[in-house]
Formats: C-alpha cells, structure tokens, sequence
C-alpha cells in the first residue's frame, strides 16, 4: 500500500517533521514503513496497516505544527503507541471524533451475546473507560464494576485494539485467616482471583480462555507479581483496589506502557487492611483526581444490579456505620458522579470528590 501525504513549506515543515526530518526517521523506525519526503509531499508504501498508522501520526504532527507546537521525540513516540492501537482519529475501531466505536453495548467471545450497561452510571463507566487511560470505578458490592471491566477489556482485545488483558488482585483476606494453602502457586492464589475468573467464563467458552492463558493473551495474576513489569498494548484491571497499600498502588499504577489502559475497581466501605486509613485507592483518589485524563466514577446503591435483597442489604450496613460516625460511600449515581465519601475516617471530599466526571478529563 501506498499513501503521499503533503506537508507544509518554512518554518511550519520543521516543526512537522522535526529538524533533519527526525520525526519522519522515528516513524520509519518505529512503525516499519518506508517513507520518502521531497517537493511538499512525504510518500509512505507498506503494510496497510503501518502506512495507516504512519499517516494518522503525520496528522497529527501537521495539526501540532498548525499550532506552532514542537514535539519532543518521546511525544512523538507517544503518537506512534496510540496510533497502533487506534488511540487516534483516523485508525483502529475509532470514529471521526477519535473515539471508540462503542455504542453502548460491549462484543465478548461468547456466541450471540453482548454486555450492555444496565444504569445510567454503569453507562458513564463504559464511556469514561472508552475515553480515558486510566479509571477508577468505586462504590458497593454489586454495582457491575469489575464485571463491566471485564467485558470492556475483552471487548478491546476481540477488537485486536490491544494484545492482552490482564487481571490482577491483592491476595488479602476478608477478616479471617486461612493459614498455609496447598498446592502450587497457581492453586494457592485461585481463591483469591476467583471473582475475575468467574467474570471473564462467562464472556469467553472454557477452550478461549484456556488457550488464551497459554498464550500470555489472558493473564490472572496477584497483586504481588507485578512489580518490574512494563505493560504496552493491554488491558490491566485491578479489583479490590481498597486493599492495596499506598505503596502498591504506586507501584500497579506505574507499570501502564504505551497504548495500555487501567481500570482500578473497589469498595471503600469493604476495607480488610489491618489500618483502612492506608488504603491506596482511597490515597489515590486523593492524590490524582486532578490529573488530566484519568476518569473517575462513583456507583451508588441504586446502581446495584445483583440479587434486589444485595440493595437493601448495602443500605442497612451504610445505615449502621452513618450512625456509628463512619461517611457512607453510597450515592444515588446518575449523571453526575462525584465523589460521596469512604471509609475510616477519611473526609467526604478524599474519596473522588473534585474529579474528572465519568469519560470527561478535569
């Protein structure tokens, strides 16, 4: 395949293509295309996919030099990355706007059957997911966070939009303890990720996933293996978030590579450290919800989509721990999804309060 693109003249053609044309020389050597620039025009031949992606990227690079914007070679190696997996306008499943063509419903591996939100706010989760890197989605047992997440992240990976998914919890028990278990590494740590496992059979047949967890393409994995990993072109989910440590947090946050989008789930008000003060998602909402590009979602009891007993169960417990001084992480969802409140003493405004709105940066 072969595609010319025209460039400006001047000053304009070195902020697009970078002095000695650098930025045609980074797309050459990152995507595998050949590019040839004389006479206004720069020619990519190739793969059709890599000459896509090439010339997705020299729009981009047109449209910054428009705005007299200079690219440094790490953004531009940025535009590659999100270019592969259509993270940009003109490739990969994505409308004119750049989005993803999702609408509304979410295409898994098993015959005949799509996921679709069930609440206005499990709707805004899917679009915050679709339109950000990296999401938070808090609030009770039961809200289809993790299962919606789930679904997303397979529905990207049938999509060939990213190469793997990945899902990770941290190994902690919920108030007993169970001592030593047996068997070897997998067997010890599959109680703990039955929860993803049960989300993701119900998306894929067992041969799928087996073949896919053969294959590195499904990982499910605990929190504890991820450090020293760099995660380029997946999707990583970590459930349970309330029970990581700030350090953990930290550590999960920053294996994302290029072309990569995370989904942090968790219940504030089921917080089973030792001290729930140190919860890392509750640190994390904190720390980054500020922060451009990062989404944020609260579900609230009316989102709960299990047993109709799971809803007036949650709002018993909420009941008794306003009463006991505690601040419920409930709220009534809908469109506008601030933050309500956490657990052990944390003030209102720590827990989401002041973030981006589901799919919105701040």
């Amino acid at each position: 395949m072969e595609v010319s693109v025209s460039v400006p003249q001047g000053a304009e053609r070195v902020t697009m293509l970078g002095l000695g044309d650098r930025n045609l020389k980074i797309i050459r050597e990152a995507i595998g295309v050949n590019v040839t620039a004389r006479e206004g025009m720069v020619k990519l031949s190739g793969e059709r996919g890599a000459v896509d992606a090439a010339s997705v990227v020299l729009d981009e690079l047109a449209r910054a030099a428009g705005r007299r914007q200079h690219l440094t070679r790490k953004q531009v190696l940025d535009l590659i990355a999100r270019a592969g997996v259509g993270d940009l306008s003109a490739g990969g499943g994505r409308n004119g706007s750049g989005r993803l063509r999702w609408d509304g419903t979410l295409d898994v591996y098993a015959a005949g059957r799509r996921v679709e939100p069930r609440s206005e706010t499990q709707r805004s989760y899917i679009e915050a997911i679709r339109d950000n890197d990296l999401v938070f989605g808090v609030g009770p047992a039961g809200t289809g966070k993790t299962y919606l997440a789930v679904a997303a992240a397979v529905h990207l990976l049938k999509a060939d939009l990213v190469n793997k998914v990945i899902l990770v919890r941290p190994a902690v028990e919920a108030g007993e303890r169970l001592g030593f278990l047996p068997g070897d590494l997998q067997a010890k740590v599959n109680p703990y990720l039955r929860p993803l496992l049960d989300a993701l059979h119900d998306m894929m047949d067992f041969s799928t996933i087996k073949r896919f967890m053969e294959n590195d393409v499904v990982e499910v994995i605990p929190l504890a293996y991820m450090r020293g990993r760099t995660l380029n072109k997946g999707v990583i989910i970590l459930d349970e978030a309330q029970n990581t440590t700030r350090g953990q947090m930290q550590m999960f946050l920053t294996r994302m590579g290029h072309g990569s989008k995370m989904i942090v789930t968790g219940d504030t008000s089921q917080i089973d450290l030792d001290d729930p003060a140190s919860s890392g998602l509750v640190d994390a909402a904190r720390r980054l919800r500020r922060i451009r590009g990062i989404g944020f979602v609260t579900f609230g009891k009316s989102d709960i989509v299990r047993h109709s007993l799971v809803q007036r169960i949650v709002e018993a417990y909420g009941e008794a721990e306003s009463g006991s001084g505690r601040v419920d992480d409930g709220g009534s969802g809908g469109e506008d999804h601030q933050h309500r409140g956490s657990q052990a003493g944390v003030d209102r405004g720590d827990v989401l309060d002041g973030g981006v709105r589901a799919g919105r940066d701040d």
